[in-house]
């Protein structure tokens, strides 16, 4: 079986800040670095070191070699990936003092994704093979149609949550979605837990949800039975990039073992290991360090 992730690949920045900066206020920074990110790449790499066989798909700019060049040594397969003529997607991260985040994408090169090259990604794949989406690309409809007519078991983690997505098909011919809280309550219109899950599992009774929960841990709900994994307590210097590696580790683990319960638990020792390190994609774990 293999697993396709069709999505963003983006060139992080990532200023470290005291606090995150308010409307017309200027600041220093107190670090900077550059990173390989975008959730489709932290995705793929999340899934590669976790031990599935995954692929790219998606686009980037002329500058895109670094984004190639780590998901290649992570081992993922590029070969899925077009370079187009628009700068490659990127992304302004803030992290304060405490580890939290906040993130400017600009799409660039991840807007670039048109239906004939939908076509010509998903001829490589047949029924029963896995197709993981976000909400970081174009087309993300069209191509969610056209993996549905031909049988791929869909996984899409709603993120960012706009009106387009949930008004169109994507959400609705999911298999699982994976999200966290804030995303849940945009799905549901509550933003208290216990009765979001409650009225997912009411409304979408052929889905299965995976929730994150940061500190509070996570969730799986689904045929009729809801399972709760507790966070593994660390101190986090950086969480970007945690729910990508949570996402990668469950989904890997579950086509491995066919377990929720063991995907609970080893998407969040892979996460809480993630948030203790710099960076998204650089601070994924090896299987290794989680099994």
């Amino acid at each position: 079986m293999k697993v396709l992730c069709f999505g963003s690949l983006n060139i992080d920045h990532t200023y470290r800040v005291e606090h995150f900066l308010k409307p017309g206020e200027t600041a220093s920074t107190t670090g900077y670095s550059q990173h390989a990110g975008g959730k489709g790449l932290n995705q793929a790499i999340a899934l590669a070191r976790a031990g599935a066989e995954v692929h790219m798909a998606g686009c980037v700019g002329p500058d895109g070699g670094m984004l190639l060049e780590t998901l290649g040594t992570s081992g993922v397969c590029t070969d899925l990936v077009k370079t187009v003529s628009a700068p490659t997607g990127h992304a302004i991260i803030q992290v304060d003092d405490s580890g939290q985040n906040c993130i400017l994408i600009c799409h660039g090169a991840n807007a670039a994704i048109t239906p004939a090259q939908v076509d010509q990604t998903l001829a490589h794949f047949s029924a029963g093979d896995v197709l993981l989406l976000q909400n970081e690309i174009c087309e993300n409809s069209y191509i969610a149609q056209r993996a549905n007519a031909q049988g791929m078991e869909l996984w899409v983690n709603p993120s960012p949550v706009t009106e387009e997505l949930l008004r169109g098909s994507t959400v609705q011919l999911a298999d699982w979605l994976v999200m966290n809280e804030l995303e849940l309550a945009s799905l549901t219109g509550t933003e208290d837990i216990s009765q979001a899950t409650s009225l997912f599992v009411e409304q979408y009774p052929r889905k299965k949800l995976v929730l994150t929960l940061g500190s509070q841990g996570s969730l799986f709900a689904g045929g009729g039975t809801i399972l709760k994994q507790p966070a593994f307590p660390v101190s986090a210097v950086d969480t970007t990039g945690a729910g990508d590696t949570y996402l990668g580790y469950f989904l890997a683990t579950y086509l491995q073992t066919h377990s929720p319960e063991t995907a609970l638990a080893q998407a969040a020792k892979a996460a809480a290991i993630a948030v203790t390190r710099n960076g998204a994609a650089e601070a994924i774990p090896r299987r290794e360090e989680i099994f």
